[in-house]
């Protein structure tokens, strides 16, 4: 009996000696490519200083990763066209994505879709655009927004392991104008201010009612998100209180905030999200990209819920998932997203089309374009210039799948319909932001439609445009 009990002990010691083997090989397991999963790590077991560290170290390479990209793909200089925003930021001009080295855009709308996929003439700038680090991905802000909030709250929305990759003069100005449908006779109530839990009362109250201010303090306070939490895997240095629906969406607009979607499995098949805005949601019928939820309500409830934390509701759980009220909250947040409205656009009639003796020949004859050859009243009808509904433009027919930077670029399936009024103030456009400047989208959806228009179409169509 005596031999048997030292016996025993001698096998436990061996196997409490072995354990952190043990749980190493299971480690090393795990993190061996297999059968991709849907699901993200709920115990992690590596300690969150380690973590710090390593991915600190490997920011560095990422971004230079991240730029180089963007220089092949695109002319990133900063060449205002000459037109602004509502308060005076330029907007970028020209056609930002290079061509393949010995072609024209000419030659690119004269050949059809397989001739392009099969000469890999499809240029670069014109496939989806990943992630800075897509095999990560989360909520990415651009340094102004970071820097702003931090002033205001001191609450830090810095990554350790990531930036933001996007120069500042391809975005929308900040802090952005705020218009109201309720109140019109007021222009921008923004007062030139970042909206935040620290002033939005004092500019609110007596311009909102009560159901609408505290709706408003529902979008502008931090909840646990994926990547600003209190867990070991968060990815601030800091434990976070989180995010707020006004980060991204700054003054009820948009800052450039990036983002991959959560309703896509695996990892390198989710796409990018440029923070769509917020301004005219009254007026749509279909909100999220690609998930087609039937009301801002529901888009709301979902964002908090689900999209906050990549579509998984186990890490939403740990990491601190905010269930909004139905009745008390989230109809609140919606009613505030529902009154805001699309900046003045003074050369269009109330029907939506240019008023012919406040426009220029060139916006005029883009709106004939727009409204004729370039086929883009189809999906974008006046006088919101959106159809409410979600279409597949099947630009897969131009290149054949190929991994960039983690990002599989295949096909992207249907997506909605953006309104297209107060467009030159939303830049980059597409739904991942791929295209840097109106004159850029102009070049992709004349070859992926196939419209053959002439230089100087082009040109007045883009002039057209800005004045939506």
């Amino acid at each position: 009996m005596k031999f048997a009990k030292t016996a025993l002990a001698v096998a436990v010691t061996a196997l409490v000696a072995l354990a952190p083997a043990l749980v190493r090989t299971q480690e090393v397991a795990a993190a061996k490519p297999g059968k991709p999963s849907s699901y993200s790590p709920v115990v992690i077991h590596e300690d969150f200083a380690v973590t710090l560290a390593r991915m600190k170290a490997a920011r560095a390479g990422l971004m230079r990763r991240q730029q180089e990209l963007l220089a092949e793909r695109y002319d990133l200089g900063d060449r205002p066209s000459g037109v602004t925003m509502f308060r005076g930021k330029p907007v970028q001009g020209g056609v930002r994505v290079r061509l393949p080295r010995g072609t024209t855009w000419e030659q690119l709308a004269a050949l059809t879709p397989e001739q392009v996929r099969e000469r890999d003439l499809f240029p670069l700038g014109l496939l989806p655009l990943p992630h800075p680090h897509q095999a990560e991905g989360g909520m990415l802000f651009p340094h102004f927004q970071i820097e702003e909030i931090k002033r205001q709250e001191g609450r830090d929305l810095t990554r350790f392991d990531l930036d933001f990759d996007l120069p500042d003069h391809f975005l929308p100005e900040f802090p952005a104008p705020i218009f109201l449908t309720t109140r019109p006779d007021l222009g921008d109530v923004s007062q030139g201010k970042l909206l935040s839990i620290d002033n939005y009362y004092e500019m609110f109250n007596g311009v909102l009612n009560p159901k609408q201010i505290e709706g408003l303090r529902l979008l502008l306070t931090p909840f646990p998100q994926q990547q600003f939490n209190q867990t070991e895997d968060r990815r601030s240095e800091r434990p976070s209180r989180g995010v707020a629906c006004f980060d991204c969406h700054a003054n009820g607009h948009s800052n450039g905030a990036t983002h991959l979607v959560g309703d896509i499995r695996p990892q390198e098949f989710r796409h990018r999200i440029e923070t769509p805005s917020l301004r005219g949601v009254n007026i749509q019928r279909l909100f999220g990209s690609q998930r087609a939820l039937k009301t801002v309500e529901d888009f709301t409830e979902f964002e908090q819920r689900a999209a906050y934390f990549d579509g998984d509701p186990v890490i939403a759980t740990k990491k601190g998932v905010n269930v909004l009220e139905r009745g008390s909250q989230v109809h609140f947040m919606a009613e505030v997203q529902e009154i805001l409205d699309f900046p003045p656009a003074p050369k269009l009639t109330v029907m939506g089309k240019l008023d012919p003796k406040k426009a220029s020949e060139s916006e005029l004859r883009g709106q004939t374009i727009f409204f004729g050859k370039g086929q883009c009243v189809t999906c974008h009808a006046p006088p919101y210039y959106t159809d409410n509904l979600m279409h597949n433009l099947k630009a897969e027919r131009f290149y054949k799948p190929r991994l960039i930077n983690g990002i599989m670029a295949s096909a992207d399936g249907p997506i909605k319909t953006f309104p297209l009024r107060g467009i030159k103030e939303s830049p980059p456009y597409l739904h991942d932001g791929r295209l840097l400047t109106l004159e850029d989208s102009v070049e992709f959806f004349n070859l992926i439609l196939e419209t053959k228009l002439s230089d100087k179409e082009k040109g007045d169509l883009v002039a057209f445009l800005r004045t939506l």
